[in-house]
């Protein structure tokens, strides 16, 4: 921020001149890269149906009004299991996460050079790849059903609550843990006694919060073939039945409401 003289009186400049044209060519380059990769989509781009989709909204949306309320007694034991889908799912991959947590903790680890790398690796690898896209594989590889489903959301969820876990495990009183092994306690006592009660909170909100993003996610899996709601919605959509798939978009939408009212609930009561 230098000063400048002028007539006389000091004057206060932001920037120098120098860094000022370097923000102007930064800007520069943004635009022009801006406007490279919109003439690359527009060229790919049929804009007769662009500019036709909201007459095709409306019609799709006019055929799906009022919704087919008589359907809904098949859309019970899809919903049931797409629930289940969330709720094992999210069991099975806190048994996989807890263990990968404290391996990727600096202060629970038991190698920071061959473990960590590996566990590290596993929650990285976990969040890089949607529900849908490991649906996809165990579909191919187990078959269709709620079983890839649930495997599928396991896998997925792995990173997600591994990650946050053993972020908390680092943040955690040391002196609490020191204290127990100072009485001559193990390791494993060590971290059963003086680890486990104080991640013990965040743990209940990460599995809470982690259920909740699967209920969404496992309504779609479906669309796959891994089971759920997506099943009845997917076979919907094929025959252009737009009613059912009205009322199917309808009861998503409670089962996801609901699974924000038992996550807000079981938060409150934590904190």
């Amino acid at each position: 921020m230098p000063i400048t003289e002028h007539a006389g009186a000091k004057l206060w400049q932001r920037r120098t001149t120098g860094r000022q044209f370097a923000i102007w060519f930064g800007w520069l380059l943004g635009v022009a890269l801006f406007l490279y990769c919109w003439k690359q989509i527009s060229d790919v781009t049929t804009w007769y149906f662009f500019w036709d989709a909201p007459r095709i909204a409306g019609d799709i949306g006019g055929r799906m009004v009022p919704p087919r309320w008589s359907y809904i007694d098949k859309l019970w034991v899809p919903l049931w299991d797409t629930l289940n889908i969330a709720t094992l799912g999210t069991a099975l991959a806190i048994v996989m996460a807890v263990p990968v947590a404290f391996m990727a903790a600096r202060n629970t680890t038991p190698s920071a050079t061959l473990i960590r790398p590996i566990a590290l690796l596993i929650i990285v690898s976990s969040r890089s790849i949607n529900s849908l896209i490991w649906a996809l594989l165990l579909v191919s590889i187990i078959g269709p059903g709620i079983l890839a489903g649930t495997i599928a959301i396991g896998l997925r969820s792995i990173g997600f609550i591994a990650k946050l876990l053993y972020e908390a495990i680092e943040e955690i009183d040391k002196n609490q843990v020191e204290a127990i092994s100072a009485t001559g306690a193990s390791r494993w006592q060590g971290m059963a006694y003086g680890i486990m009660p104080q991640i013990a909170p965040a743990f209940a909100g990460i599995t809470v919060f982690r259920w909740d993003i699967n209920i969404r996610e496992s309504t779609v899996l479906g669309l796959v073939g891994a089971g759920g709601i997506g099943l009845q919605l997917q076979s919907s959509l094929n025959v252009l039945a737009w009613p059912q798939v009205t009322l199917i978009l309808i009861t998503i939408l409670i089962a996801v409401l609901f699974s924000e009212w038992v996550s807000a609930k079981v938060r409150h009561a934590i904190i």
